[in-house]
């Protein structure tokens, strides 16, 4: 099961918006039940990072961790997700 954090400024609206979006893709590639979402504030990331895949954000976020960082824009305004999906199932091994 491969978890991944999605983050935005409030940890509401975007953020609820980018799963939504990736739920709808990993379940179009037949992916879906290998993976698991957290949502969180970008302010939380460092602290909920542990035992994470990945992380994407829809708001800005430039501090290292020891895991992929990627923008969830393209989920918000529709434009590049499946160059998006195919970076993030490559990242992820899938």
């Amino acid at each position: 099961m491969k978890k991944i954090i999605v983050a935005c400024g409030a940890g509401i609206a975007t953020s609820t918006v980018a799963i939504q979006k990736l739920k709808a893709e990993f379940e179009k590639r037949g992916l879906l039940n290998q993976i698991s979402f957290t949502q969180c504030t970008v302010a939380e990331l460092a602290g909920k990072a542990d035992g994470h895949d990945m992380i994407i954000t829809t708001a800005q976020f430039s501090q290292k961790l020891d895991i992929p960082v990627l923008s969830g824009l393209p989920f918000i305004t529709g434009m590049g997700i499946d160059k998006l999906m195919d970076e993030i199932i490559e990242k992820l091994g899938m």
